[in-house]
């Protein structure tokens, strides 16, 4: 009823888990992942506890061939079962259970593996893989997202589309830090749900992305001048406790904080200002 693909980074600090299905809320049900640990996905009369389970395993340091054999061998369901895996290291493995709905099968290599039951055939899995493999130049989450798509345009699910779902995780990833979840997109029912997850994955890198320290700008001079203005345009005016506190004030209502850097400016965060003053100026004009 699925199809998804599950990889670690080349650094084997994060993993993650993409998948698309005509089946309401895939995200609540296939993916599972934890930091430096590893990754999995559950699919076809998906076993849920193959996550909890899995992911036990690959903390003990099980390889993903042998976490995939430990699973199925446990499960009298497992000609029905379909399951991706990816451990800390090594090769990720894949496993289709002959009483699948055609067409089901999957395909793994180093750090990656990819699946799929109710396909329009083979050429979806082997369009994720190559996706996969051609993309390594991207970050990881729009490469997951890359090779769903190539998947999906291959014809995906032979039913259709509903769902589709990307979880990363990676140590101290989530917000403020506080978590290892960098990414846990759902779209749940929508008609085109991989270009949906895309558009969310454009928004959550521009509100939570990392700021890159060679790209700041000083905030001093000149610039520091329009920010001030720009911040006053929006309704934020710098007072008695300075640039950096109007700053904040404003990108805490934008849901931008995570990009803030003392006494500098990430030019994604000037970007969205300079958009946010021209856009109250225009509704205060009206």
């Amino acid at each position: 009823m699925t199809f998804s693909i599950v990889a670690r980074s080349d650094d084997g600090r994060t993993h993650g888990v993409a998948v698309a299905s005509k089946f309401l809320a895939v995200g609540a049900v296939v993916p599972a992942a934890e930091a430096e640990v590893g990754a999995l996905a559950t699919q076809a009369y998906a076993n849920l506890a193959y996550r909890p389970q899995g992911l036990a395993l690959l903390r003990t340091g099980v390889a993903a061939a042998d976490v995939v054999a430990g699973l199925v061998a446990a499960d009298p369901g497992r000609a029905q079962r379909q399951v991706g895996v990816v451990g800390a290291e090594g090769d990720g493995a894949t496993f289709t259970g002959g009483g699948c709905h055609d067409w089901a099968g999957g395909a793994a290599g180093p750090g990656w593996a990819a699946q799929g039951n109710i396909l329009v055939g083979p050429e979806v899995v082997d369009a994720m893989r190559d996706a996969w493999l051609g993309a390594a130049a991207e970050p990881f989450p729009a490469r997951l997202v890359a090779a769903l798509g190539a998947g999906d345009r291959a014809g995906g699910d032979r039913r259709g589309r509903q769902s589709a779902a990307l979880l990363v995780v990676t140590k101290g990833g989530g917000y403020g830090g506080g978590s290892d979840v960098l990414i846990d997109l759902r779209v749940d029912d929508h008609p085109d749900p991989v270009a949906e997850l895309r558009r969310l994955l454009d928004i959550h890198g521009l509100l939570f992305g990392r700021s890159d320290p060679a790209d700041l700008l000083d905030l001093d001079g000149p610039l520091a001048e329009e920010v001030a203005a720009l911040l006053a345009a929006t309704g934020h005016p710098p007072g008695g406790d300075g640039l950096d506190a109007a700053l904040a004030a404003w990108a805490g209502v934008e849901n931008l904080e995570e990009r803030l850097v003392p006494g500098r400016i990430d030019p994604v965060v000037l970007s969205h200002l300079r958009l946010g003053a021209v856009r109250d100026q225009a509704h205060g004009a009206g």
